[in-house]
């Protein structure tokens, strides 16, 4: 799978591409939809294409929210969340990794909150996405 795919807008992926475009980092984005399905129940999922810069984003919904947005690479993802400032608080609160924090604190404000994008190479990634996920639906 070449990267140039991911930013050509003719090449829409679906799961069959995904899983050879994260490679060994596939098993990472099936743990993170297990766990939003067991804990949290039903979501949506749309392959959205915006302009070549940002190529193919994945966007992530539950009922008519956003929950994230991932963006495929080559052997990785990320996920982007975006907090508002109630949830950010609640971040700051939280025990996930102080880098996280700091990153998601000093993130430029925008009208829509603050965002962080988490890149998922490592099983501690997943974890890490985890829990912003449940603060995400849970506030």
């Amino acid at each position: 799978m070449e990267a140039s795919m991911l930013y050509d807008e003719s090449f829409k992926p679906d799961d069959e591409s995904l899983f050879q475009i994260f490679g060994e980092t596939a098993k990472h984005w099936q743990a993170v939809k297990k766990h939003l399905k067991d804990e949290f129940g039903n979501y949506n999922e749309e392959w959205k294409f915006y302009y070549k810069k940002s190529g193919w984003l994945l966007q992530v919904t539950q009922k008519k929210r956003t929950l994230f947005w991932l963006r495929p690479f080559i052997g990785y993802f990320s996920i982007t969340f975006w907090f508002s400032d109630k949830t950010v608080a609640i971040v700051e609160k939280s025990d996930l990794p102080e880098d996280i924090i700091n990153t998601l604190k000093n993130a430029k404000k925008h009208q829509i909150g603050r965002s962080i994008s988490i890149y998922v190479k490592l099983t501690e990634d997943v974890e890490n996405v985890k829990k912003l996920i449940g603060i995400k639906i849970n506030n």
